[in-house]
C-alpha cells in the first residue's frame, strides 16, 4: 500500500487535509522539505484544496492551505519570512491557525513587550 512507504512528511499532510476535508480547521500551515513539493502540491489540486507556497529557505516550505476566504486574508498579512511578523500579525496567524487561544495571548503580549523594549 502506498500510505506505507510515504515519508513521514507526508503522511502528516495527508492527515492535515483529512482533518481539513473533516471541517475540523479551516486554515492548515504545513512546512515540510522542498523535495516532496511536487508530491503535496498535486495532492491539494487534485482535491481542489487552495494553497499559498512560501519557500523559507534551508530546502524548507511553508503551504497554507485550506478555505478561500483564510488564504485571501494570509496573502494580506504574510508578506515576509513568518518570524518577521509583527506581534499582532503573529497573533492573528496563530488565532487563524486554531493554535490555543490563551497561549496565544501569551505569545503576544512577550513579543509586544520584547518589541517596545528594542525600540526604546
Amino acid at each position: 500500500m502506498l500510505k506505507d512507504i510515504l515519508p513521514t512528511d507526508m503522511k502528516v499532510l495527508c492527515n492535515h487535509i483529512y482533518e481539513y476535508k473533516k471541517g475540523v480547521r479551516q486554515m492548515v500551515l504545513f512546512t515540510f522539505n522542498r523535495k516532496y513539493e511536487k508530491y503535496a502540491l498535486n495532492r491539494l489540486q487534485r482535491q481542489n484544496i487552495s494553497y499559498i507556497i512560501q519557500p523559507i529557505g534551508n530546502d524548507r516550505i511553508n503551504l497554507f492551505f485550506g478555505r478561500k476566504e483564510c488564504l485571501d486574508a494570509i496573502r494580506l498579512i504574510v508578506t515576509r519570512p513568518l518570524n518577521q511578523l509583527s506581534p499582532e500579525e503573529d497573533f492573528i496567524l496563530g488565532a487563524m491557525l486554531g493554535y490555543d487561544i490563551c497561549s496565544q495571548c501569551e505569545r503576544f503580549c512577550e513579543r509586544k513587550c520584547k518589541s517596545c523594549a528594542q525600540a526604546q
